[in-house]
């Protein structure tokens, strides 16, 4: 339950940032007196402005107040955490289901194709698929999604070999079912735990992937408030002893990532029907 409510608080501040309740003021220069000599004061930048009253989080070079550029990359990372999910997961259903309930020469078709894409590194098809669809959202969210199917795939075609063995499903099928109707009607509703699971671990796999390419500088645009664009630019200030950009993005990073894979495994434990007996 801490782990939902810490999700929920995550889904309210993307939710506030996506309809203008939390204004968008990270890009704005704040500006304060600083005197330079006796009786001379001259308005200056606040950048690096150390974490304090004014500034949660403290700012970045350009003055930008880190507090808001962190709750700006909650909304990117939700959204791609979303959005590469329902990429994912209806590729590796279908594929699954498919193989696993027509088996024979489809089945092995399907067990290659998967053991091939899992046979290359993940970091390393991921990075190319960037490179090949370009740097942005939608390239983020074609390249994880596209790589991020395999272990759903997997984990369905077993279930719906055994699944398909039962009585309820050689009863539809003594009764003219259609193949179709067999899978989506009887078969596909019994692994929506497996869906479910898979979706809290597939959101987390696509905010850490998202941070890795944007460090890599072929993730987000810059510009746009992330948590990979955060770290990337935060690897230069650290040499300065500016670490609040860094920390803001990676405790934000943390705690999202955590409250998922706590939250996938009690509903692991809540759904499995095996668990309960």
């Amino acid at each position: 339950m801490i782990s939902l409510t810490v999700i929920l608080v995550y889904i309210i501040i993307a939710l506030g940032v996506q309809t203008g309740l939390i204004a968008a003021h990270y890009n704005e220069k704040h500006e304060s007196a600083k005197e330079i000599a006796p009786g001379e004061v001259r308005m200056m930048y606040r950048e690096y402005e150390p974490p304090g009253r004014d500034f949660w989080f403290g700012t970045d070079l350009f003055g930008r107040d880190v507090f808001q550029m962190t709750l700006y990359g909650v909304r990117t990372a939700l959204m791609i955490g979303l959005i590469t999910s329902l990429i994912a997961i209806p590729i590796g259903v279908l594929f699954g289901a498919v193989a696993g309930y027509f088996g024979g020469i489809i089945d092995e078709i399907v067990v290659w194709f998967y053991s091939a894409v899992a046979s290359i590194p993940s970091l390393l098809l991921l990075i190319s698929l960037s490179l090949l669809l370009g740097r942005g959202l939608k390239g983020v969210y074609l390249a994880i999604g596209l790589t991020s199917w395999v272990s759903l795939c997997r984990l369905v075609r077993g279930e719906v070999t055994k699944i398909k063995r039962m009585e309820y499903v050689q009863a539809a099928r003594a009764l003219g079912a259609s193949h179709t109707r067999i899978i989506f009607r009887h078969i596909i509703p019994n692994l929506f735990h497996l869906i479910i699971i898979s979706f809290t671990l597939g959101f987390c796999y696509a905010i850490k992937s998202e941070v890795i390419l944007s460090y890599l500088g072929i993730g987000v645009e810059l510009g746009q408030p992330s948590w990979g664009n955060m770290i990337q630019t935060a690897r230069q200030e650290l040499l300065r002893g500016v670490w609040w950009q860094f920390g803001a993005a990676t405790l934000a990073m943390f705690f999202i990532v955590l409250a998922f894979n706590l939250f996938g495994d009690a509903l692991r434990d809540a759904l499995d029907p095996r668990l309960k007996t």
